[in-house]
């Protein structure tokens, strides 16, 4: 087919962009392509690697509710391979909660108080951290190591501040500290405030220390 001399210049002015710019359009197209089949290859790899964390995750949950000779051992297992494969999922500090919460009922408190003191240290998850500092300095008040529980409970989250306060005053009546256990707990009512359920029962140990 013959071309009029307009059409033949548009054809030329093509055909040299192309030679200029052809290559480097190339290159980008190919770049975005590896890219985006990179993005979605991590994705699937992500995703591969979360199903097999909630498999070790439910093992635990199961170790833990049904018991058993070696339940404990199991618990152990599944929260340690968390903590060690697969950190960064999330199941690595539900884990260590829960297999807390499980070695305390089976009386292996050294076993519940290396979780809560793993996952007392990870700050990436700050809320799971405050519950884990919480809850460690409970069991540590229960083995009489006041001045550790109370290390627990420095520079409390905005959000727990009601609650290690409550749970200082428990430390501090235990020391016999009364002045300073009914300072913490009224510290404890007032941020929590009066609709709170768990303000009753501050001030119920409240009441008692007054009137003992």
């Amino acid at each position: 087919m013959a071309y009029d001399l307009e059409e033949q210049e548009k054809l030329d002015a093509i055909k040299a962009w192309w030679a200029r710019y052809g290559t480097l359009v190339v290159t980008l197209a190919a770049a975005v392509a590896l890219a985006w089949g990179g993005w979605w290859s991590w994705k699937a790899y992500q995703g591969h690697r979360a199903n097999q964390a909630m498999g070790y995750f439910e093992a635990l949950e199961d170790a833990a509710r049904l018991g058993g000779a070696d339940s404990a051992v199991r618990i152990k297992t599944a929260a340690a391979t968390l903590r060690e494969d697969y950190p960064a999922t999330g199941y690595a500090t539900r884990g260590a909660l829960v297999a807390a919460q499980a070695l305390q009922a089976l009386k292996d408190d050294a076993g519940a108080r290396e979780q809560l003191e793993w996952l007392a240290g990870q700050g990436k998850v700050p809320s799971m951290q405050a519950v884990a500092r919480l809850r460690l300095a409970g069991m540590l008040l229960d083995q009489k190591q006041y001045d550790a529980a109370l290390g627990q409970l420095n520079n409390p989250p905005a959000a727990f501040a009601a609650l290690y306060a409550d749970r200082r005053g428990d430390i501090l009546a235990a020391q016999g500290k009364r002045d300073e256990a009914r300072a913490a707990w009224q510290s404890a009512i007032d941020g929590l405030g009066t609709a709170n359920p768990l303000t009753q029962v501050v001030q119920l140990k409240l009441d008692a220390l007054s009137g003992a």
